[in-house]
């Protein structure tokens, strides 16, 4: 009888691990990504998920001004317009001037239905008109949520300076945080892999209401942080 129940015992635990292993296959496999925006934030983006081993569509409205990078990163890199990025993308990076937000949940409401999204955007009064002053003091987690309905929203990437995305990427020692809001835990779970794929260590701060502690004017991104440094500044 012990003889058996030490078998049986021996068959789940294997079998529980090699589920395990297989969820955990599952989460690392390469992610097909549309990014819509393809300037400071979405093109050093574009190059380190390639890098990583996922599949990007870079994409404006002149694709074809694109090619050269989309050459340069390889056979897992596309161009295309940005319906197309948002068909292809099994994950969305938006990172437009915020002001074209609204148009772009409009536009492409169908494509982007029910995908996670990486809204690294900031409203930027000076730029984007009276639309931003409302989304600053709504916070813009909020505000993208209302612009954007039916996708499953991250704030992500926006709390970072573009020259920092580039050149502190895997950095040695401790490495740059990018703060992540969200209501959607497993849209979490996807952002914080990219981030970690993308050189640097994702922190979860909260629901999407919390991102308003680190929207542009909150002063997050000019102090360069640490994961560690961030919990501490944002009292994680």
């Amino acid at each position: 009888m012990f003889r058996l129940v030490h078998r049986l015992g021996v068959v789940l635990v294997c079998s529980w691990l090699l589920l395990g292993a297989g969820s955990s296959l599952a989460q690392e496999a390469p992610q097909r990504i549309g990014i819509i925006g393809a300037g400071n934030i979405g093109a050093p983006l574009a190059r380190l998920w390639v890098e990583a081993g996922h599949e990007v569509m870079i994409s404006s409205r002149h694709p074809e001004r694109l090619q050269p990078l989309a050459d340069e990163l390889g056979e897992r890199a596309k161009v295309g317009t940005p319906r197309e990025a948002a068909a292809f993308g099994e994950v969305i990076l938006l990172a437009v001037p915020y002001a074209a937000t609204p148009q772009v949940g409009r536009d492409y409401a169908t494509e982007l239905a029910g995908k996670v999204l990486l809204d690294a955007g900031n409203p930027r009064p000076g730029r984007d008109g009276p639309m931003a002053e409302e989304a600053v003091e709504m916070g813009a987690g909020l505000a993208s949520q209302q612009f954007l309905p039916g996708v499953r929203l991250v704030r992500a990437f926006n709390a970072i300076a573009a020259y920092n995305l580039r050149s502190q990427a895997h950095r040695q020692g401790e490495k740059l945080a990018i703060p992540l809001a969200a209501d959607d835990q497993a849209a979490l779970e996807v952002a914080a892999r990219l981030v970690t794929d993308a050189g640097f260590d994702p922190v979860i701060v909260g629901p999407l209401s919390s991102a308003k502690s680190f929207d542009f004017n909150s002063g997050v991104s000019a102090r360069m942080p640490t994961a560690r440094e961030l919990r501490e500044l944002l009292d994680l």
